[in-house]
């Protein structure tokens, strides 16, 4: 049985494309730049808000991703609430691993203000043990560092932690700081990156993994 499980946010826990698209693309055309469709962005976030812009504008110099951060952080703070949703079945998911006695926190790329204010937001009453994004002193994932922090605030052994992602970043994430990792098949990415990026378990509904958290799925 798992002590600690930690979930990656965008893609994985809420349904955030639609809010990080609108926002970018306001960034964009602020700016004079050519927009991108929605779904396009489900290949350009998860490496942190700084790697998106670059990703939306491959060729800007560093002075215009500044300020396309900025404009992209002057909308999305206001608007990242519009849109997103948690996935089906995702509330009980916490509920339920609360109620067994598991804990749960949240390692996200996204900056630490948004990921703050959105956990609130869509989970007031789920007791998070760590909820922590993107900090300029930490490397993003798939650098470890983060899953290391979390274990530093509250430590439980390696073997008794759940690395939950939807990206081939997630689970290099895991496979990095040596935790089981499981991918979710309702985020951003296809399940073929998660079969590359050597997911220990892959599951199609949140209900599998408080299965895989309480022991009762064994790795595929």
């Amino acid at each position: 049985m798992k002590k600690l499980v930690i979930f990656d946010l965008d893609g994985t826990l809420l349904n955030t494309i639609y809010d990080l698209g609108e926002a970018c693309n306001y960034a964009l055309r602020k700016m004079g730049f050519a927009q991108h469709p929605i779904p396009a962005y489900n290949y350009m976030v998860g490496n942190g808000v700084k790697k998106l812009m670059e990703r939306a504008q491959p060729d800007a110099d560093e002075q215009t991703i500044s300020a396309l951060l900025e404009s992209f952080r002057e909308y999305y703070d206001e608007h990242c609430t519009d849109a997103t949703k948690p996935y089906v079945g995702i509330p009980e998911l916490l509920k339920s691993l609360v109620e067994e006695g598991i804990d749960i926190a949240v390692a996200s790329n996204k900056y630490q203000d948004a990921v703050t204010k959105i956990i609130n937001y869509y989970f007031p009453e789920i007791p998070f043990v760590a909820v922590l994004g993107q900090n300029p002193e930490r490397p993003v994932k798939p650098d470890p560092s983060i899953v290391f922090e979390i274990l530093g605030m509250h430590p439980t052994p390696k073997t008794e932690v759940l690395y939950v992602g939807d990206s081939g970043v997630d689970m290099e994430t895991a496979r990095r700081a040596c935790v089981d990792s499981v991918g979710v098949t309702w985020g951003f990415r296809p399940i073929s990156e998660l079969k590359d990026g050597y997911a220990d378990y892959i599951v199609s509904v949140p209900a599998e993994i408080l299965k895989i958290a309480k022991g009762e799925e064994n790795i595929a």
